[in-house]
């Protein structure tokens, strides 16, 4: 079983590090961050980041119970959070902290593909798990269509978040060559053996480089409404 990780409050380090510093979760997590955006997910363990905060990597587990546990994506949540209220208009609400929640993971790609797929339990994420059902119940979603829309709109928009920053997590020439297949492949393909292909080259390779996601987004939350119509219809 792991071991208990007790409040910030009772662990944090009063005296300096070497580096100058006083240790918090925030800093921890903040310098993790650029880590990951400096040298991706392979450059990223407790000793790398306990000599980038000039502390005993040992240090690190009064505030994580391992680096699996750091809240990198919590912490990606809590900026989406930042600066967003509710306005009681639902679909405007749920759009804004999708592309919110999206964008934030996308500003940070290399930690994005490493905790998308990740589930925290900590207060940020919880936070944003109570503002969506919160959102869709006072809508006047029944609890069993709330569930449902609200999974799906968390998984649609970290699916996304993970996809696109995979993505922006490549190499310049390797980001640069799958951009170019729709323009160097895709647009040259014969019209005689791939007719559907060749008669939308153009809106292929005008398109394709972009992220799906606000199409996606908005088509979920149409599909939510007309649920909510039918349902308030019958």
């Amino acid at each position: 079983m792991a071991k208990p990780v007790v409040p910030e409050e009772a662990r944090r380090r009063r005296r300096p590090t070497r580096q100058g510093v006083v240790l918090s979760e925030r800093l921890i997590v903040e310098t993790a961050l650029r880590m990951l955006r400096e040298h991706g997910s392979a450059g990223l363990s407790a000793r790398r980041l306990g000599a980038a905060l000039g502390a005993d990597p040992s240090t690190l587990y009064r505030y994580f119970d391992g680096m699996d546990a750091l809240a990198i994506g919590e912490e990606l949540i809590g900026r989406a959070l930042d600066g967003w209220a509710v306005t009681g208009q639902w679909r405007h609400d749920l759009r804004e902290l999708g592309l919110r929640i999206h964008g934030a993971y996308l500003s940070h790609p290399q930690a994005a593909v490493l905790t998308a797929g990740r589930v925290t339990g900590r207060p940020r994420e919880i936070a944003a798990d109570e503002a969506v059902l919160g959102i869709l119940r006072t809508a006047g979603f029944p609890d069993p269509e709330a569930v449902l829309i609200y999974h799906a709109f968390i998984d649609q928009s970290l699916a996304f978040a993970a996809l696109d920053a995979g993505a922006l997590a490549l190499s310049e020439p390797s980001r640069t060559s799958d951009e170019g297949q729709w323009e160097s492949t895709y647009a040259r393909l014969p019209a005689d053996e791939y007719p559907h292909i060749s008669a939308t080259r153009r809106l292929l390779a005008a398109r394709m480089n972009h992220s799906a996601y606000p199409v996606a987004l908005d088509m979920l939350l149409a599909s939510a409404e007309s649920r909510l119509q039918a349902l308030r219809a019958g």
